[in-house]
């Protein structure tokens, strides 16, 4: 059974949209070896259409001997969008309809997992509908101040139980969370009030 596992850049005060204003400067070794080891436990890519066609446009051309080029153009993608009508990167698969079935079938038929880069928007709708597993914040030391942020405005608060931490030489750390039904159910009996009513 897969995963579908985000990974995103996030400065400290939660900024995720441009992460190349903030995140050439903390490039390090000891970052780059997770990363690949990241993606090559990877069986497919999950992508909204604007991420996805930024990697379309650049993945292709690239070569590196790590091997994050190999992996990137070789591995199945999955881009979701209504208005893309094929993807012209290797290995792509439009899905425009029957979103959640179709995520909850590929989970039954990958035993690694389906990786999400960026694409705020899709993963919002995800999280929305519970079909994230895990979230890996990869969380610059840097305060942007004001820019897009993952997690949308909400009468209702999400609880997140922590997995695991990674801090590198750079000072970038990655918080690894899975959503947590059990811990909300455990706020809400604490707090005596319904979610939202607080």
């Amino acid at each position: 059974m897969g995963r579908v596992v985000l990974s995103i850049f996030t400065t400290a005060d939660g900024v995720v949209d441009d992460p190349q204003r903030f995140t050439f400067q903390f490039v390090s070794e000891d970052s780059m070896r997770t990363g690949l080891e990241q993606l090559q436990a990877a069986d497919a890519l999950l992508l909204g259409r604007v991420t996805y066609e930024g990697f379309a446009a650049s993945w292709p051309s690239m070569t590196d001997e790590a091997g994050f080029a190999d992996k990137m153009n070789s591995m199945p993608k999955y881009v979701v969008s209504t208005t893309l009508k094929r993807g012209e990167w290797n290995n792509t698969t439009v899905i425009s309809e029957n979103v959640a079935e179709t995520i909850m079938k590929l989970k039954a038929e990958v035993d690694g997992d389906i990786l999400i880069y960026g694409s705020v928007a899709l993963v919002r709708w995800l999280l929305r509908n519970e079909l994230v597993d895990e979230l890996r914040l990869v969380t610059y030391p840097v305060v942007m101040g004001g820019g897009v942020r993952l997690f949308e405005e909400s009468a209702e608060p999400t609880v997140l139980r922590l997995v695991d931490t990674q801090a590198f030489g750079s000072g970038v750390v990655v918080l690894t969370y899975a959503p947590s039904r059990d811990a909300l159910v455990g706020w809400e009996q604490e707090s005596g009030a319904p979610v939202g009513d607080q």
